[in-house]
């Protein structure tokens, strides 16, 4: 017998009845396409909302058929910088899309597709002006709901670098200074040369605040002084950042203290070379083995963001932060923190080239797909630009929607 629509009862989460249900039904339900030999689960600690919590306006809404929990979908609401004619930019409302899990025995039924317009509703009340999602290139299903049968439009190819944490820490170059900001210096430093980035969120200041973002470093040659007053960067004294100098900077939001992932279904032989990389990494860092780490069990992970650097010696420069990130990584003193990761743009070749990851971790193609919800002329514009227009220099992907 089909499933109807009005089988599927959707309504706002309710964390005194759905938590446990939610919980489980997380635990069922792999993340990324599932024909894939790697299944990744998300734990998150007793704390369904996590992933949407720190954000401005947040809602979960859960699916429900014959009084049993059978869908999930999260979405969050922010103000971002887009771009909206060439060469010009201005602030929007958009919607992000998370963080849809459907029972696997009652797939195929249409609750997947009545949870997510059921958002965009919720969206809609909100004045929220695009909505967007990610997801792998590779993720079969998730591409044909919103692309094929959703309307969304893919707009943006970003990649994944992760990069595992080794035993030992990384020795970073003698003549590369690094200086950690104050959250106020590095908010300015945001707005004045990311401020026109596209997707830059308008509430910088509440991310950098967050307990969650340990900081923003910024790395540069050692002997070049650089000094912070009267709200603005100066680098050799110079207002502006000249051709001859160079510097990097990034930003670090902690995500295992919010929730953990977990690598399942790994053949033996995957499980056995895990192993033996990390013995061998441990006595013989030397022979720089590849190394896998145990993400066979929970883990946590660093989220690098914010990421920008400029000079014709930034690029090795940035690879001394996050070699930096890295030994913060390695002297944790819980050892949760298992990989190091962050997303560039498919043309940011400075920041692809520079920053240390694994081909075997990584994701190398993770499509960013949106949606216009307003059905006005100028709106109609807007979308039709931002679709258009080629990839940006810079895409800013926030910490909170990882």
């Amino acid at each position: 017998m089909a499933t109807t629509n009005k089988d599927i009862k959707i309504r706002s989460y309710d964390m005194q009845i759905d938590r446990s249900r939610v919980e489980d039904l997380e635990r069922r339900c792999q993340v990324g396409p599932a024909e894939s030999m790697f299944l990744l689960f998300t734990d998150t600690m007793g704390d369904p909302i996590c992933r949407i919590s720190n954000s401005p306006l947040y809602k979960m809404l859960v699916a429900e058929m014959d009084n049993e929990l059978v869908g999930v979908i999260q979405g969050s609401i922010k103000i971002v910088t887009v771009v909206s004619s060439p060469n010009k930019n201005q602030a929007a409302s958009v919607g992000y899309i998370l963080g849809l899990r459907v029972s696997p025995v009652h797939r195929r039924k249409g609750i997947g597709s009545s949870l997510v317009q059921s958002l965009e509703e919720w969206f809609v009340t909100k004045n929220v002006d695009f909505a967007y999602m990610a997801t792998e290139k590779d993720n079969e299903a998730s591409v044909k709901l919103f692309m094929n049968k959703l309307g969304f439009i893919q707009f943006r190819t970003l990649s994944i670098l992760v990069n595992p944490v080794r035993h030992h820490v990384t020795p970073i170059p003698s003549n590369v200074e690094i200086v950690k900001f104050k959250i106020e210096q590095a908010e300015v430093l945001y707005r004045r040369l990311m401020g026109s980035t596209e997707f830059f969120p308008d509430d910088i200041d509440a991310i950098l605040k967050n307990k969650l973002s340990l900081g923003t470093w910024v790395a540069y040659p050692r002997g070049e002084s650089y000094s912070w007053s009267d709200h603005q960067f100066e680098f050799n004294g110079l207002d502006g950042i000249g051709p001859s100098n160079s510097w990097a900077m990034l930003s670090v939001w902690n995500c295992g203290d919010l929730f953990k992932l977990r690598v399942g279904g790994a053949p033996l032989s995957c499980l056995i070379y895990a192993k033996s990389s990390r013995f061998i990494d441990r006595i013989f860092p030397c022979l720089n083995v590849p190394v896998v780490p145990d993400v066979f069990n929970p883990f946590g992970f660093y989220f690098m963001y914010g990421m920008h650097c400029e000079g014709p010696k930034s690029g090795p420069l940035m690879t001394s932060l996050c070699q930096f990130v890295h030994n913060m990584a390695t002297t944790t003193r819980n050892k949760e923190c298992k990989v190091i990761v962050t997303e560039v743009g498919e043309w940011d070749t400075t920041l692809r080239l520079h920053i240390p990851h694994s081909k075997l971790l990584s994701r190398p193609e993770d499509l960013w797909c949106i949606k216009a919800l307003k059905t006005d002329q100028q709106e109609k514009h807007n979308f039709f630009e931002l679709t258009r227009t080629q990839s940006p220099t810079a895409f800013f992907v926030d910490p909170r929607e990882v």
